[in-house]
This record gives structure tokens, sequence and C-alpha cells, in this order.
């Protein structure tokens, strides 16, 4: 069966959560990319479930969160994408020291939750520019703390639209991903932190986001840091001494801030940061023999 057959016969169910050739532009902090021939924003798990399975795994399946470190080529995406949205961005409290956070939530909101309710450990996720679906794929961290420090388990549901909950110690983390399976969406993470007075908690949040204003640019179009710290290395670093600071293609450019950062001064191409991304690694590799790995994730189709 076609993907067009298939979404004339998703849509009896779905009418109004399917979109049609959606520009995936408006999704990505980049602000860039091409449109997909569906994107798909559920209400709730059932939905999700029934729609995954009328989908029976026939078409390519790409989850979007936040969009914060993503970059999507000009051509598209060619299948399905999943916007979860608003029904997955609850935050609430378990215990003293415990809360659960939909895939959607955003790093900072969780962060500031656990503030509020006098839990530390989360200081760091105010600085994450993300949801929390994508902080568990990719272990997201900052300032010497990251996800699998404060994580209990993860609810996923796989593409038959089964779901289950797989706990923290049996996932491997690494610096910036992890070892679960691709076909599993993030559905909600449970996370334990300590107990500190609010106004501690407050404090250490509000140096960390200093430090980072201070260093990092903010309020531009960009997807964070675009290359993974090599071992005992800073990307950054590599970049500046290599001599990329000044690097741009079109309106694709280096940050002068900070030079792990790529942005999009107004009108580049997905292509221009995709070239740009490129032009900086084989420099840095040319100069000091070092292959840098993306942080950012590259999806869809060239034009």
């Amino acid at each position: 069966m076609t993907l067009i057959t298939k979404l004339n016969e998703i849509k009896k169910t779905f009418s109004d959560q399917i979109l049609i050739d959606e520009k995936l532009s408006k999704y990505s902090w980049f602000n860039l990319g091409g449109p997909a021939k569906i994107v798909f924003k559920p209400k709730n798990l059932n939905e999700l479930s029934s729609f995954l399975r009328k989908i029976n795994g026939e078409v390519n399946i790409k989850v979007l969160g936040a969009g914060s470190n993503i970059l999507i080529r000009d051509g598209g995406f060619e299948g399905v994408v999943i916007k979860l949205g608003k029904p997955f961005s609850h935050i609430s409290l378990l215990n003293k020291n415990t809360l659960i956070a939909g895939a959607s939530a955003l790093d900072k909101s969780v962060s500031i939750f656990a503030c509020e309710n006098s839990i530390s450990g989360f200081e760091f996720l105010s600085c994450i520019p993300g949801s929390i679906g994508g902080g568990v794929r990719m272990n997201s961290g900052c300032f010497g703390s990251d996800i699998s420090k404060i994580l209990v388990s993860v609810q996923v549901m796989d593409f038959n639209g089964s779901v289950r909950v797989i706990h923290a110690s049996d996932i491997n983390f690494l610096y910036r991903s992890c070892d679960l399976e691709k076909n599993l969406i993030f559905v909600s993470a449970t996370f334990k932190g300590g107990n500190d007075k609010k106004n501690n908690i407050k404090e250490k949040t509000d140096d960390l986001v200093k430090i980072k204003k201070n260093n990092q640019p903010t309020k531009i179009k960009t997807c964070g840091s675009t290359f993974k710290n090599p071992k005992n290395k800073k990307a950054w670093l590599l970049i500046r001494d290599s001599g990329c600071s000044n690097m741009s293609v079109g309106d694709a450019y280096v940050s002068e801030k900070h030079c792990n950062f790529f942005v999009n001064k107004s009108k580049a191409k997905a292509q221009d940061v995709e070239d740009l991304i490129y032009k900086v690694e084989n420099k840095v590799f040319e100069k000091t023999g070092i292959k840098l790995e993306l942080e950012v994730e590259i999806i869809g189709d060239k034009i």
C-alpha cells in the first residue's frame, strides 16, 4: 500500500491531527527545512498507538521534539513526522524528590518545576534548549551534569504502538548518546534529584544561566552546539585554532560569540548550513587530525 493510500485511510480517523506537505521550517530553531509528506500531532497515547498500528511500519517515521538540535534539509522529509506537542508536555510530582515529565516538556520548564518543589540536581536543564524526549535520547548535559545522573526510567512506545518502561539501569549512556533503539518513541520520563532550599537551587540556576548568556549566542537562529567535544578536547577551541572563526557559506555563518554555534543569519538554506558544517569539519581535520563528530542531527532530503 502506498503512502498516499495509507494517508487517505488514516485521515478518516485523524483528520484534525494530520497535516499534509507541512513546512518543517516552523519546527526548527534554524528556521530551515522543506515539507514533510505527513505531520501527525497526537492528542494522547491512545491516538499515537492507533496511528502507529495503522502505519504498520511501512513508511519512514521521525519524531520531532523542540527542534533545537536538528537541521532539516531543504528537500524535506519523505515520510511521517510525529510532533509531540502540548498533550505530552505535562510535569508532575511523584514524591518529595521525584518527578515525571512528558517527552515534549521543555528542559527549562522541568528545571523551573524542580526548583519550585525544592528538588535539586535539575539546575543544568535551565541551560539546555530542548525537550525531555530529545534530552534522554542524546543524554543532554552541561556544566558537569547530564540526564543520566537524574533519570530513573523512561516510558517508550515502539513503532508497533506498544508501550513499556525502561529503567535507567538498563540503558548504556554515553557522551551525548545512549544505546536505546531508534524505533522507540519516548513519551515520558521519571527523574529523581536531591532536596535543597528553593533559594539555593534558584541561585545555582541563575549562576548557570548567566554563564551561558555570557558565553553562548541567544535569540538567534541556531541549534546549539554543532559538534560534540572530542575526548579531552573542546570542539570550539579546535574550530577557533583551525582558523574557522570567520567562516560562512551563503547566509550561514560561524557565531562570533561561540564558534561551535552555527547561525542562519536570515536567508540561509539548509544546504548552506550543511556545507558550512563540512567545511569546518574538513578544516579542523586538516589542521589537527581530529575528526569532529556532529551533535546536531541532520535529516531529510537534499533538493
